[in-house]
């Protein structure tokens, strides 16, 4: 609990995670806003409320990123390491404390952005939680958020520079796994594997066909179910960093 509490105050003292939690909420929230007020030409559906819960998972990616490099840049983390010698508790404690808050802020923006489309959509027939694929829909980005955390916090362990850590999260989500689905006769077979899309299957995928307009909806996302699209996603984010504690264990700090 000691630790817990130590690594609560670390992430909270300083400016940088509260940046990014308003910054996550903020870009969630207002795009979603701007979807919801100008959805007329049919009932907006749940999956229409979190379609931009990605830009807040990159924010949050960012901030659990810089939980652990910040700490490496301003030498903390010796002091940390002297404290708790077997280094493992101290980032399992970061790790607790990060996915939690994490998956927190995708619960708030989540349900945030669903009352605000059930607001502002002229239409919001569609937007009532009355099926177990609705409120995977809503309640499953706070898993996403925390799973994507705890990649980042991996990502952040090894790497260990802020501006390594964040350019390999974003360029990986943002431009790889798009770019994948260019090569020649595999290309969309990778795509279907590459872990940020397959998380969107969780989300976005399997939406209830009542609730969509004929021909609407997202395009089919991997070969998983959500489910096991989210299985996979925190299988990921969980081995990158369990090899993350791995190396802190045996290199210099």
């Amino acid at each position: 609990m000691t630790l817990l509490a130590v690594e609560r105050i670390k992430l909270f003292s300083t400016r940088s995670p509260w940046w990014c939690m308003l910054l996550a909420l903020g870009l969630t929230l207002g795009l979603t806003a701007i979807i919801a007020a100008n959805w007329d030409n049919a009932p907006m559906p749940v999956i229409g409320a979190v379609f931009t819960h990605t830009f807040g998972l990159y924010v949050i990616m960012v901030m659990a990123a810089l939980a652990v490099t910040t700490e490496y840049r301003f030498g903390t983390i010796k002091s940390t390491f002297q404290a708790a010698p077997d280094r493992t508790s101290p980032m399992v404690a970061k790790a607790v404390v990060v996915v939690l808050l994490s998956a927190l802020v995708g619960l708030a923006a989540s349900f945030g952005s669903w009352g605000l489309s059930w607001v502002l959509a002229s239409d919001n027939s569609q937007l009532a939680l009355t099926s177990a694929n609705d409120w995977r829909h809503v309640a499953g980005v706070g898993l996403i958020y925390g799973a994507g955390a705890l990649l980042a916090l991996g990502i952040g362990a090894l790497v260990r520079q802020t501006a390594g850590a964040v350019s390999i999260i974003l360029v990986f989500a943002l431009v790889l796994e798009n770019v994948v689905g260019l090569i020649p006769n595999i290309g969309d077979d990778i795509q279907n594997w590459m872990p940020f899309l397959v998380a969107q299957k969780f989300i976005l995928g399997d939406p209830d066909a009542s609730a969509i307009p004929d021909g609407a909806g997202p395009p089919a996302i991997g070969e998983l179910s959500p489910w096991g699209s989210f299985a996979y996603f925190a299988a990921i984010a969980l081995a990158i960093y369990v090899i993350s504690l791995v190396v802190v264990k045996r290199r210099d700090a």
